[in-house]
């Protein structure tokens, strides 16, 4: 039996304002699945749902089997650890990790016994008579989650639980989140807009936008096999290649992208001349070499352009090269290479990657290239 199972799931506010579109969405028990996507996607919207703080306009909610469409969020049995982790202040650690309890007629020792135990399980023993402005941020997170994880939940769910950290914090709570959701098993849902979160904790990403699901799949799948441009281009791993068929010739497909012509290895099925078509390549697969030296850009594979940006991250730069397709292209080039003949603003490259590197997109056909802030097709996420 599934830990939660959403069919046909839509919510709209008003007449005119679709915040989840007709979703399928499918989550096994002792996962941890994490909803991914910009601002407004619908994520939060659908994780209210699934809580009992929003109810759908059409479709059907399930958590273990049982429709709770209609059923109190007390009744749930769900855990919900908050953006602003939602602490009273006057109240002491103890008194607000068992604040849930309180009402379960749960006898005052047994409750204490709890507390404690939830707190060993955030690794914060000890400080039940502190308040929680004597924390600090991170302490303050784990506590709002061994609240949460107190009253035993069939599943628990995070909207946007680190988004108020530092980044060392960040890690460190990552960290966390993903060791005890590993430790006890708890199906957890987790909301967040940030990709590498979502990529290094999560089972299975289910990235949305504009009320769709898009893709669901596990965090390697997404990253390293998008399904659509707009997943590759969101996830920010890919250099999307999109434009009109020109003609195919000798295992190759030219397309015409902007203004320039690019030579791609073709697809098992030969896409159509005059159709638009899609693929990717990952930043980290692509080569630069001085275009001096290079040979000719209309090779297979190639692109060319100018540096036009340089961002040192440490045991790799990333080098934005314009001039090379319709969009911009990313190389993500390791640091020895580069600092062995390093590159400037404004130098001519040329960008190259291997065959086996070429990634199809959306059955290699689609309409005008999407961005991230554009209207999906629909997407349906399954385990």
């Amino acid at each position: 039996m599934h830990a939660v199972e959403l069919s046909q799931v839509t919510k709209r506010f008003g007449h005119s304002i679709v915040a989840v579109d007709n979703i399928d969405l499918v989550v096994p028990t002792g996962a941890f699945v994490t909803l991914l996507g910009p601002s407004g996607c619908g994520k939060t919207t659908t994780l209210r749902m699934i809580a009992g703080l929003e109810s759908p306009s059409a479709g059907e909610i399930r958590i273990k089997g049982q429709r709770i469409n209609e059923l109190p969020i007390h009744k749930r049995n769900l855990g919900i650890v908050f953006q602003n982790y939602a602490l009273f202040p006057h109240k002491n650690i103890a008194a607000n990790v068992g604040f849930g309890l309180k009402y379960r007629d749960v006898a005052p020792d047994e409750i204490g016994r709890r507390v404690a135990r939830a707190l060993d399980m955030v690794r914060l023993p000890g400080v039940e008579e502190r308040y929680p402005a004597q924390l600090s941020g991170g302490q303050q997170q784990r506590i709002a989650l061994a609240r949460s994880l107190i009253t035993n939940p069939r599943v628990l769910l995070l909207d946007e639980p680190l988004s108020a950290l530092d980044e060392f914090l960040r890690l460190q709570m990552r960290g966390e989140l993903r060791r005890i959701q590993d430790e006890f098993g708890i199906t957890f849902i987790h909301v967040t807009h940030t990709q590498m979160e979502a990529i290094a904790l999560a089972d299975m990403v289910v990235v949305m936008d504009q009320g769709q699901i898009e893709q669901a799949a596990s965090a390697r799948e997404v990253y390293d096999d998008p399904r659509t441009s707009y997943v590759a281009r969101f996830m920010g791993g890919h250099n999307v290649l999109s434009g009109t068929v020109l003609g195919q010739e000798g295992g190759a497909v030219t397309i015409k992208s902007g203004t320039k012509q690019i030579r791609l290895t073709a697809p098992p099925t030969p896409p159509a001349t005059g159709t638009s078509f899609e693929a990717s390549v990952r930043r980290d697969h692509v080569r630069l070499n001085r275009a001096a030296t290079a040979g000719d850009a209309t090779g297979l594979n190639a692109v060319s352009g100018r540096v036009a940006g340089i961002e040192y991250q440490g045991t790799w730069l990333k080098i934005t090269i314009d001039e090379a397709c319709g969009e911009e292209f990313v190389a993500n080039v390791p640091d020895n290479v580069f600092f062995a003949d390093p590159l400037k603003v404004g130098d001519a490259v040329l960008a190259q990657w291997n065959a086996e590197d070429v990634h199809f997109l959306d059955g290699h056909a689609a309409g005008p290239a999407r961005t991230p802030q554009s209207t999906p097709a629909t997407a349906v996420a399954s385990a």
